[in-house]
């Protein structure tokens, strides 16, 4: 009888690791974020939600070499608009206009915006 249970126990353990193992295999590599950070788009408020680089600088102008107004800390984030700049490491001179988490506004660079294309589909320009 209990070569019976421990048969049947290593059935149960074998089984649940295949299982874990297919999971594995058939997840993606990358698999988005649950929740609201895996959308990205401009919602009914004309706004783009995006998540966004945690601790990403938020600049008084669309340029590096402006003064920084703020960060942000947070990584999901809302943007009102976008507009051209200078050039920044994401390979465009995409910029986006929001209120940092220190109740300033300033311009993000796209670079740091979780975007898929850039300017955001549906954002207006500012």
């Amino acid at each position: 009888m209990n070569l019976n249970l421990g048969k049947k126990l290593a059935i149960a353990l074998a089984s649940t690791a295949l299982t874990a193992s297919l999971a594995a295999v058939t997840a993606p590599a990358t698999a988005a974020p649950a929740g609201p950070a895996a959308e990205c788009g401009v919602r009914s408020d004309g706004k783009l939600h995006c998540g966004n680089r945690a601790g990403a600088k938020g600049y008084a102008h669309r340029s590096y070499g402006s003064a920084v107004r703020g960060q942000m800390n947070t990584s999901f984030s809302w943007f009102s608009c976008w507009g051209r700049g200078d050039n920044h490491p994401g390979g465009n001179n995409v910029w986006y206009w929001t209120q940092l988490d220190n109740g300033q506004w300033g311009n993000m660079p796209a670079v740091d915006v979780h975007t898929s294309v850039d300017p955001a589909p549906g954002l207006r320009e500012c």
